[in-house]
């Protein structure tokens, strides 16, 4: 047998490959969007992907499964449980077996028995692995959890609500989760534990970095698996959850009528930099994916700042509005990785891009390039606690909750665009987050918007609690 891990940062995804070598064949387990990295590990290894599946419908990122049934042949293994309304839709046009509670499967020599595990959501399924391959008699070696148990923690099961708007249904999917926990615990204590995401994602509240676990060690240490008292545990797993990002619902959407195939994305064409100021005044959006400290330092009036490293998929999927063009300004170098995070989210329609050289050329034509400054807690202190600042925190709400900066107003960073009338144009205004690396953004945005008297508070709610400074909560 053959396991392969595929982790993507940016989204804090993981995905896996499964092998029969004896059998030449191969499965792929919750794929991410591009497919070309299974493709090529399975004809590394002499395996054809004949199969694909998907613990659940993902909200995250945009699928691979449809590439992989229509592009590729692979059927698709899709769960049939839960309310018929957040099932895949699109399976009429692949090979496909609907799965459900107690359902066996197998790819080759490799036998995979279906769990349904409700809670993250109604049609969550994970997969106990069994290796048959020569030996008959073998139990399953592990699980794999999707976004029902991860290392540290559970999924969180107010997506459907909070990103969808189906009212009720965090309740409902904590109570759901506390019974599949039941069956997890009676689960044997030697079986790896392969989840679907690991720190970094916004699916649940804690999760740990370490990429698999065991069911033993969920037991002894996941917080979710030490309550006993339904009611409890349902407080506990619904307090604290981070904003889910607006790009949600739109992976919902897509996963469930079923994503677009590549071959069919907008192509990315470079462009003169003499277009690029015709088409801000337009009203596109133009993202420039320096870092802050490069384009606090001089930037193209119109543009907004989205810092290309881990965070980006996450500050895109909140800012991007999926119904219109969005233009890159970028390193020739960089744009085709940028376009792939991209589509990782489902922002396809991504028609252009302005090389780095823009800038200067825009320059040279006789536009001033915008800039902005940043500042320190020590700088501003008198200033904030004299009510003389307005200071912005665009910090998620468990943040803010924790204690914030005095007199502070709190607009968090992926709302920001759609609250600009609640910032005063003609005063000082401080952006604030915990490190200043969001508040860079929220910096761009106000700058693209016209704000200028406008500043970045460098280090942070961070730094101010290092300073010593007054802090409210």
């Amino acid at each position: 047998m053959l396991l392969r891990y595929f982790f993507d940062e940016k989204l804090a995804q993981a995905s896996y490959l499964v092998g029969c070598q004896a059998c030449g064949v191969a499965i792929v387990i919750d794929p991410a969007r591009d497919v070309t990295p299974y493709l090529e590990a399975a004809k590394k290894e002499g395996l054809q992907i004949i199969a694909a599946t998907e613990t659940h419908l993902h909200a995250d990122f945009t699928s691979g499964a449809r590439e992989l049934g229509v592009e590729h042949g692979a059927t698709l293994y899709l769960s049939a449980e839960g309310d018929p309304e957040w099932r895949h839709q699109y399976i009429n046009e692949v090979k496909h077996v609907l799965i459900k509670d107690g359902d066996r499967f197998s790819i080759g020599n490799i036998f995979f028995q279906v769990m349904h595990t409700p809670g993250h959501t109604p049609e969550s399924v994970s997969f106990l692995l069994e290796d048959h391959g020569g030996d008959h008699s073998r139990g399953a070696m592990g699980i794999f959890s999707g976004d029902f148990v991860f290392v540290g923690d559970v999924g969180r099961p107010d997506l459907l609500e909070k990103a969808v708007g189906v009212a009720g249904s965090s309740e409902v999917g904590a109570k759901q989760m506390f019974q599949s926990l039941k069956r997890f615990k009676e689960l044997p204590d030697y079986l790896q534990l392969w989840p679907a995401h690991g720190a970094g994602s916004a699916c649940g509240k804690a999760l740990g970095a370490i990429p698999s676990s065991t069911v033993g060690y969920e037991k002894q240490f996941n917080w979710a698996l030490a309550h006993t008292n339904e009611d409890e545990f349902v407080a506990a797993l619904l307090a604290g959850q981070p904003e889910p990002p607006a790009y949600f619902a739109m992976m919902k959407k897509f996963n469930k009528e079923g994503p677009a195939l590549l071959r069919d994305a907008v192509e990315t064409k470079e462009m003169p930099a003499s277009e690029l100021m015709d088409l801000i005044a337009s009203g596109a959006l133009v993202v420039d994916t320096r870092l802050a400290a490069e384009f606090r330092k001089g930037h193209v009036p119109g543009t907004i700042n989205i810092p290309h490293n881990k965070a980006f998929v996450n500050w895109a999927g909140w800012l991007v509005d999926y119904s219109k063009p969005v233009y890159l300004l970028a390193a020739s170098d960089s744009v085709e990785k940028v376009v792939h995070d991209l589509h990782s989210i489902g922002i396809d329609n991504v028609p252009g891009f302005f090389n780095l050289s823009a800038i200067a050329e825009v320059e040279k034509s006789g536009v001033t390039l915008n800039k902005y400054e940043e500042t320190t807690p020590t700088e501003i202190v008198e200033h904030v606690l004299a009510g003389n600042v307005h200071v912005i925190d665009v910090r998620n709400a468990a943040e803010w909750g924790e204690g914030h900066i005095p007199g502070a107003k709190h607009i968090m960073l992926g709302k920001l665009s759609g609250r600009l009338n609640e910032i005063p144009r003609d005063e000082e205004i401080i952006l604030q987050c915990q490190s200043g690396a969001r508040s860079a953004i929220a910096t761009s945005i106000l700058s693209a918007n016209g704000f200028t008297k406008i500043r970045n508070l460098a280090g942070g709610f961070t730094q101010w609690h290092k300073d010593g400074l007054a802090v409210e909560k």
